[in-house]
């Protein structure tokens, strides 16, 4: 389950423009777990998957599945520095993912992340990095766990102009680059998918009380691929949203929005429509906790012949306190795969890959800051191509220390 959310959520920040790009705000002391001077510092320790794969490679029921023993181990910390009036932000990730038969799969997955901070009275402004060195499969299509590297420079600019109304303006470069021995059904992928994606937008932001937000953002993108120009393309977009603070009753975000997505080559069709992305939560009664991730927009597909696909997709998730330190979790979510093919001869004419999953699991806590669960996820790709299906199980142990 761990993984699949991953998708969702790396989905779901890729689509979001105002999202993702907002002015970060400062620290709460109270939720400040370790301080040194005038370093915070909130590490966190996760144990997952600590069980069996019964479809190691997503293959198809013919190929007779392989199945392993595996686990995830994921030390993580954020943390914050001040510097007089201005705040350090940062973030560490490792993931470490071991199987036990099959050592092509086993990596170490590292994620950095630094932004600096300036509030000053009526303007607020951030610049920041990141920085991703992963071997996970990078979404719903593509099922080898390939090699990539991903970094990022950002940075954005707000503007108090009224009482509660503030504008704004953000840029990033980000890089995408696979390894010369990224391979998927004998495609290397970074001779199709390495590309480096250029995007600049206005914002408005109004403050409609104390914890909500509506946001407007209006940007442009360029994608411009390193080996395979056919591939460049222009985009423009403009989002409308709502964001809760995290105090707030309901809190994440919901965005909707327009894009026109202009693929530089002609034999590549266009898309003109609606893209959407939400991530929200609300806890009811002190004991249950509700969640639903939606996100529609384009995604790269590795094959030119069908070289993006509509993305369209929905996960929910509800967790119930049931006496005291035990409580149970259960989950569902489908995805929509909506391919757009070239002006040639393709085997399967407006394909639509459909991948659903759902899921349970039950915790104890421990304490504070630790809890221990076993979970159960399931999920199934079906497609008009009979090699591209495929069903795989997922349980086992789980244990999270600082969440």
């Amino acid at each position: 389950m761990k993984h699949k959310t991953c998708w969702s959520a790396l989905f779901i920040l890729l689509c979001a423009g105002t999202a993702y790009a907002q002015i970060p705000t400062e620290p709460d002391p109270a939720n400040i777990r370790v301080r040194m001077g005038p370093l915070w510092l909130n590490p966190t320790l996760s144990l997952t998957n600590a069980g069996i794969d019964t479809n190691v490679f997503n293959e198809f029921e013919a190929d007779q599945p392989k199945r392993d023993f595996t686990l995830t181990v994921t030390p993580q910390a954020d943390l914050w520095l001040r510097m007089g009036r201005t705040w350090v932000i940062g973030n560490i990730k490792e993931d470490i993912v071991w199987y036990d038969k099959y050592a092509s799969e086993r990596s170490a997955n590292t994620a950095y992340a630094l932004n600096w901070l300036v509030p000053l009275t009526r303007l607020s402004f951030v610049v920041g990095s990141t920085f991703l060195h992963t071997n996970e499969r990078p979404g719903f299509e593509i099922d080898a766990r390939a090699d990539r590297k991903e970094r990022s420079a950002s940075g954005a600019i707000e503007i108090r102009a009224l009482s509660r109304t503030l504008f704004g303006a953000r840029g990033e470069i980000r890089k995408i680059e696979f390894a010369e021995n990224a391979v998927f059904l004998g495609v290397p992928l970074h001779s199709q998918l390495n590309r480096t994606v250029t995007t600049t937008a206005l914002t408005m932001r109004h403050e409609l009380s104390p914890l909500t937000s509506l946001t407007f953002d209006v940007g442009r993108q360029q994608e411009r691929f390193e080996f395979f120009e056919p591939r460049d393309t222009d985009s423009i977009q403009a989002n409308v949203g709502l964001r809760f603070d995290a105090f707030a009753l309901i809190n994440g975000f919901a965005q909707v929005g327009f894009r026109d997505y202009v693929p530089l080559s002609a034999d590549i069709p266009r898309y003109t429509g609606s893209i959407a992305s939400v991530n929200l939560s609300y806890v009811a009664l002190g004991s249950t906790k509700l969640g639903v991730i939606i996100g529609r927009d384009i995604q790269h597909s590795f094959d030119f012949n069908q070289p993006y696909y509509l993305q369209t997709g929905i996960d929910a998730s509800i967790g119930q306190q049931i006496y005291g330190p035990l409580d149970v979790q259960a989950r569902i979510g489908g995805q929509r795969l909506a391919y757009r093919e070239r002006e040639i001869s393709v085997t399967v004419v407006d394909r639509q890959d459909k991948v659903r999953s759902y899921g349970a699991g039950i915790g104890y806590r421990l304490g504070r800051d630790l809890r221990v669960g076993f979970n159960v996820d399931h999920q199934r790709r079906e497609s008009e191509i009979d090699e591209r299906r495929y069903e795989g199980l997922k349980y086992g142990m789980a244990m999270s220390f600082g969440r």
